[in-house]
């Protein structure tokens, strides 16, 4: 018995690590709009500097990512227009 044991760990150890994934890349996804003329052409998705794939602006996935930059960045900009300059009154 303990003959099928050790075959059945073997085995089992062995389907695991085929099944274990690729470890993860370190580098984080950032999307990056592309603009002509003020209108943005498409959305590229990187790693690091890798280009993953372009996104239609048009789409659902692109807008989610516009709606979700302008939000911070509008959000950024109005924090930047009250905080207080170096003479300490509000700008």
């Amino acid at each position: 018995m303990s003959e099928n044991e050790t075959a059945l760990d073997s085995n089992t150890t062995e389907a695991a690590q085929e099944n274990q994934a690729p470890p993860a890349s370190t580098e984080d996804i950032t999307y990056h709009a592309v603009e002509k003329d003020g209108v943005v052409t498409a959305i590229w998705e990187m790693q690091g500097r890798k280009h993953l794939r372009t996104i239609d602006p048009r789409s659902r996935q692109g807008q989610d990512i516009l709606r979700l930059y302008t939000t911070e960045h509008a959000d950024h900009h109005e924090a930047a227009a009250v905080a207080p300059d170096s003479s300490g009154a509000a700008t």
